[in-house]
């Protein structure tokens, strides 16, 4: 998802020009969780069939928590990574981020919270290829009208760089960077607003072992030394280990939660050994 390190309080919301203001809603209380699922279902029509992708999940994320969902394709894992993320309604149940039933929120709302409180990587890097490293770590500011080249944006694009270890290369376009670099690009344009909550869906399947470690390495140390509430989704294992729970998912429901606990050494076995356990 254990001994998480103590998080930060939310950051401030990024400016932006439109839409609204989202309605007040009280911050969570200590010890609340950053993000609640309740009995979330999701039934997509395919001509003449109903495919049910979720079945009434329901878990809680803890504020600085890593989180991990496995499961084999058409499980539900990345469907329910899209509901919580707001990308897409529920059929039925409730996403509460910080306290605010994120479900019920007008499009316009869910937009403008996906932006400031929420952080995406996906197994494609998506950069843009014309921007150098520092202009696509700076897109979200650039998006949302503020200068990233001036006081508090470009410090906080410069920290983000910083995070993924990337000092020095801000000039360099994604051509000129290895694939696991330009992942580590995305992770920082994905921290650069301060998320409330990073979301990250296979961001190592399209790397090889080593590179995929160095990418979870970076994955990890913003949660543990920033504090930074994350969601993985992977079919692997190794992936898996390095979170602090695990949630295995199989037809649409929650198989198993297997507790590892903040461990440095991300050693897979125990998990793996359970995995087996479970016939997976």
């Amino acid at each position: 998802m254990t001994e998480p390190t103590a998080a930060p309080q939310p950051a401030a919301s990024l400016p932006s020009p439109a839409p609204a203001a989202l309605p007040s809603t009280p911050p969570p209380g200590p010890g609340a969780p950053i993000l609640e699922a309740h009995d979330l279902a999701k039934r997509y029509a395919v001509g003449d069939n109903v495919v049910e992708a979720l079945r009434g999940v329901s878990l809680t994320v803890a504020p600085g928590e890593f989180v991990a969902f496995m499961g084999p394709s058409g499980s539900g894992k990345s469907t329910l990574l899209q509901l919580l993320g707001g990308l897409d309604r529920p059929t039925a149940g409730r996403v509460v981020l910080e306290g605010r039933d994120i479900s019920a929120l007008t499009d316009a709302e869910a937009t403008r919270l996906r932006r400031e409180r929420t952080g995406f990587v996906f197994q494609f890097f998506n950069l843009i290829p014309v921007l150098d490293v520092r202009e696509n770590v700076a897109l979200p500011f650039t998006i949302a009208g503020l200068d990233p080249t001036r006081g508090e944006t470009r410090e906080r694009v410069q920290a983000a760089i910083d995070t993924v270890e990337l000092t020095g290369r801000e000039r360099n376009r994604p051509d000129q960077l290895s694939a696991g670099e330009q992942q580590r690009v995305a992770i920082a344009r994905a921290l650069v607003t301060r998320p409330a909550l990073l979301l990250a869906d296979e961001p190592t399947g399209n790397l090889d072992f080593a590179t995929g470690s160095e990418v979870l390495e970076v994955l990890h140390r913003s949660c543990h030394e920033r504090g930074q509430t994350i969601v993985l989704v992977t079919h692997d294992a190794k992936a898996a280990a390095y979170a602090d729970r695990v949630f295995v998912f199989d037809d649409g429901r929650v198989r198993d939660e297997i507790v590892l606990g903040r461990r440095m050494d991300h050693a897979a076995a125990p998990l793996i050994s359970r995995l087996a356990q479970l016939g997976l």
